[in-house]
C-alpha cells in the first residue's frame, strides 16, 4: 500500500529550519524538526564573487536570513599611498582601484588638483576627456553585460561582449598606449594630442558597436530563462538606495533619477544636455539593473558621437597647460565627484601647500553599492544569490580601496 492511498500511515512533510523553504504540512500531526542556522562562507576565492570578496551567509534551510560582506582581502591602502606621492604620481594609483573605469577614476584626481590651482584646461582637452570618459564607460558596461549572463550559465554573450570591447579597446589603446590603466590624464589637460586620423577610426568603432549591440540585448532581455532568473529577484527599493548611498546604474534601476553629468555638469556635459539621456527603471530588480546598463551603453555611444562632431569643429591647438616642474597645490581643501561608470566617485583633497596632498580621501562607488547587499538578499534562496550579487556590478578593488 502506498502512502498516498486511503488508510495508509500518516504522511508528514518536515519543514527545514521551521519551514524556511516554504514547506507546509499536507496532513495534520506533523511537527517541524528543531534545527540550528547554518553559516556558509562564499569566497573569498569563489567564481561567483568577482574576486576576493567574502560573503558570510546565515541560512535557514536554503533561505538567506543574514548576509555579511567581509571586505579588505585586497586592501591596498591607496589613501595612505596618496599622501607620499606628488600630484603627478597620484594618477598612477588612482586609476587602479576600479580597473574597469581607469580613465574616469584618474580624471577625478586631476579635476580636484586643477580646481585647487584654479586651472582652466584648453577646450580641446575638455572635449577629448569627455569623449574618452564615455568610451571608458562603454568598456566598463560591456564587461558586465558579458560576465553577468556567464554567472547565470550563459557563456555565449561573453564572446559577443568581448568582440565589442575589443573594437573600442583598439582606439583607446592607440590614443593612450594602455589597455586598462591608460595614464592619459595630466594635471592641466592630457598627456599628448591624438594621432592623425584617430577620430575617424573612433567614429567607425562607435558605429560598429552600436550596430551590433542589439545582438546581446536580443539574446538576453527576451530570453525566458534569463528573465525567470532575474525578474523580481534582488529588489532594491529607493529607500535603501538613499539609506546606503547607492549610486550609478544600480540606483537608477530602482527609480532614483540621479546623474552628475546632468545634475552637476563637469567637463563638456553641460553642452551635451540635448544628447545626454538618463536611463531609469522602476522595478529595482536584477533584470532592471541589467536592462538599465545595456541602455546606458547606447547613450554613451551617442555622447561619443556628439564629442567627435564637436572636435571636428575645433581648430588644432594644445591639449594641456604648461606647469612648473615641481607642482604644489595651494593650502586649502576641495571635493570633486564624478559620475563614474559604476556610480559616484569622489575625491576629498586637503593641501598644506606641499607637493604631496596632506589628505586625499576616496569615495568609491562599489563600496556603498555592495553595502546594501545584506538588505537585498535577505529572504532569497541561495540559488538566487549569484543572480543578485552579479547584478550589483562591482569591482572588488573599488570596494577595498
Amino acid at each position: 500500500m502506498s502512502a498516498s492511498e486511503p488508510g495508509s500511515p500518516t504522511h508528514v512533510t518536515v519543514g527545514i529550519g521551521a519551514g524556511a523553504a516554504g514547506f507546509t504540512h499536507e496532513r495534520g500531526g506533523g511537527v517541524d524538526l528543531a534545527t540550528t542556522d547554518m553559516v556558509l562562507n562564499v569566497g573569498p576565492q569563489h567564481p561567483a564573487t568577482h574576486g576576493v570578496l567574502r560573503l558570510k551567509l546565515t541560512l535557514d534551510g536554503e533561505r538567506i536570513i543574514a548576509c555579511e560582506p567581509v571586505v579588505g582581502y585586497m586592501h591596498r591602502g591607496v589613501e595612505k599611498l596618496f599622501e607620499v606621492r606628488d600630484y603627478r604620481q597620484i594618477v598612477v594609483l588612482a586609476n587602479r582601484h576600479d580597473w574597469l573605469s581607469a580613465f574616469s577614476s584618474e580624471l577625478g584626481v586631476v579635476l580636484a588638483v586643477e580646481r585647487m590651482l584654479g586651472l582652466e584646461v584648453p577646450d580641446r582637452a575638455t572635449w577629448l576627456r569627455t569623449l574618452l570618459a564615455e568610451l571608458n564607460r562603454v568598456l566598463n558596461h560591456l564587461m558586465f553585460l558579458g560576465s553577468y549572463p556567464l554567472e547565470l550559465g550563459a557563456i555565449t554573450p561573453m564572446f559577443y561582449a568581448f568582440r565589442e570591447r575589443e573594437t573600442i579597446q583598439e582606439v583607446m589603446e592607440e590614443v593612450s598606449g594602455g589597455r586598462m590603466h591608460y595614464m592619459f590624464n595630466r594635471v592641466g589637460g592630457l598627456k599628448e594630442d591624438i594621432p592623425a586620423g584617430w577620430t575617424g577610426r573612433t567614429a567607425s568603432a562607435v558605429a560598429a558597436v552600436r550596430s551590433r549591440l542589439g545582438q546581446i540585448e536580443d539574446m538576453l532581455l527576451g530570453n525566458e530563462i534569463f528573465a525567470a532568473r532575474t525578474r523580481g529577484v534582488g529588489v532594491l527599493s529607493p529607500a535603501l538606495v538613499h539609506a546606503y548611498g547607492v549610486s550609478g546604474p544600480i540606483a537608477r534601476a530602482s527609480g532614483v533619477d540621479l546623474d552628475l553629468r546632468r545634475d552637476e555638469p563637469y567637463l563638456a556635459y553641460g553642452e551635451l544636455a540635448d544628447t545626454l539621456r538618463v536611463v531609469t527603471r522602476t522595478e529595482g530588480d536584477s533584470y532592471a539593473r541589467f536592462a538599465c546598463l545595456a541602455e546606458q551603453v547606447r547613450v554613451s555611444l551617442d555622447l561619443a558621437d556628439a564629442c567627435l562632431a564637436r572636435l571636428a569643429e575645433l581648430p588644432p591647438g594644445p591639449v594641456n597647460v604648461r606647469l612648473p616642474k615641481i607642482l604644489k597645490a595651494p593650502e586649502g581643501s576641495t571635493y570633486v565627484w564624478t559620475e563614474n561608470p559604476l556610480g559616484l566617485n569622489g575625491y576629498y583633497l586637503v593641501s598644506r601647500g606641499e607637493k604631496t596632498p596632506w589628505r586625499l580621501k576616496l569615495r568609491s562607488a562599489s563600496f556603498n553599492n555592495i553595502a546594501a547587499l545584506p538588505e537585498v538578499v535577505r529572504g532569497c534562496v541561495v540559488a538566487d544569490l549569484v543572480a543578485v550579487l552579479g547584478s550589483m556590478f562591482f569591482v572588488v578593488g573599488d570596494i577595498d580601496k
